[in-house]
């Protein structure tokens, strides 16, 4: 049963980063457009994102949920040494939501609107670069387990894993990530004049997100990261990021081509495998202090809680999952089954 919640944290995390990653990147697509493409994007939004948007966040809360009663320890290092961009985070998700429903329903339009506008585009890029900062500091090898004989600074155990370079560059390239989900998102939802903006804005995306790997990569290498040199020596883990560049191919021809279903799914294969190299690459320690790594599965919860708990997600994935593909699929998010 152990593995079964496993597999609903990983799952969930990811569908977060897939589903949610594109609802942050079309903020960022907006935000790095010019004033007349931003006005086209906000209309596509809202067309599209606005009757599913609240569903993205269903994920993080089960992967929050699932740390706090499966793996308390590994919970509380999360929340007591990184409560500072958690915090940030989850302020980015608020405000983000009120600016979204105040730029679009609210009752008077005036100057107020450029306010909701701003805080919408800048929350969408804060949120996932935090959400990605949040997971660099964990591999940083700056984290500090706290104890009965302290010495450390404020500094030292709540902000320096968090600020590392390593962290910083590993919340850009999943804040890139995110453009990049969109923009391949928004080129099946654009009107034909517009598919062409949206498939360049892919292209440029996707070679962000190619050279920040590789910054990403070499600097932790240089620097001698435990988690960047783990990795970069699991022959498993290169295979897999081997077999996303391979995929980058047929991704590019079906963006040339404007192929909708074709490019989502190669779009959400691409995060899939970086999502699943990472974790295997150094699963179960993934956390990385300053005196070793944490595994995810020290002081797991009591045997009863962990079977209590992987029935209750069965029980809820099988409602909601299918809930979630109708309500996509009646908004026309998932063409697979489209003629």
């Amino acid at each position: 049963m152990l593995y079964i919640v496993i597999f609903f944290l990983g799952f969930s995390f990811f569908l977060y980063a897939l589903l949610g990653g594109a609802d942050y990147g079309a903020g960022i697509v907006e935000l790095f457009s010019s004033e007349k493409n931003q006005e086209i994007t906000k209309k596509t939004i809202y067309r599209v994102m606005g009757p599913v948007w609240e569903a993205n966040h269903i994920w993080i809360i089960i992967v929050i949920v699932i740390l706090w009663i499966a793996f308390p320890q590994y919970y509380n290092v999360l929340v007591v040494n990184l409560h500072i961009p958690l915090t940030i985070m989850l302020l980015g998700v608020t405000l983000r939501g009120v600016a979204f429903v105040f730029r679009h329903y609210d009752a008077v339009k005036d100057d107020s609107q450029y306010i909701y506008d701003l805080l919408f585009k800048i929350s969408s890029l804060i949120t996932p670069m935090f959400l990605g900062m949040i997971f660099g500091a964990l591999i940083s090898g700056r984290i500090v387990l706290l104890d009965a004989n302290q010495t450390q600074t404020f500094y030292e155990i709540y902000v320096s894993s968090w600020t590392a370079p390593l962290s910083i560059l590993i919340g850009a390239f999943f804040t890139a990530l995110c453009a990049f989900l969109s923009s391949v998102l928004l080129i099946g939802e654009a009107a034909p004049e517009n598919e062409k903006m949206y498939r360049r804005k892919s292209t440029i995306a996707t070679i962000v997100v190619v050279l920040l790997g590789l910054i990403t990569l070499s600097y932790g290498y240089v620097t001698e990261n435990k988690f960047i040199i783990d990795f970069l020596h699991h022959r498993f883990a290169l295979v897999i990021v081997g077999i996303s560049a391979i995929v980058l191919i047929p991704l590019w021809k079906s963006i040339r081509k404007g192929n909708k279903i074709w490019s989502r799914f190669y779009a959400g294969l691409q995060m899939f495998l970086i999502l699943f190299a990472i974790a295997m690459s150094h699963y179960p320690n993934m956390i990385i202090t300053r005196t070793g790594s944490l595994s995810l599965l020290d002081g797991v919860a009591p045997e009863a809680v962990i079977q209590t708990l992987g029935i209750a997600l069965i029980i809820g994935g099988s409602i909601i999952l299918p809930g979630l593909f109708h309500l996509l699929k009646s908004f026309k998010m998932i063409k697979i089954l489209e003629r």
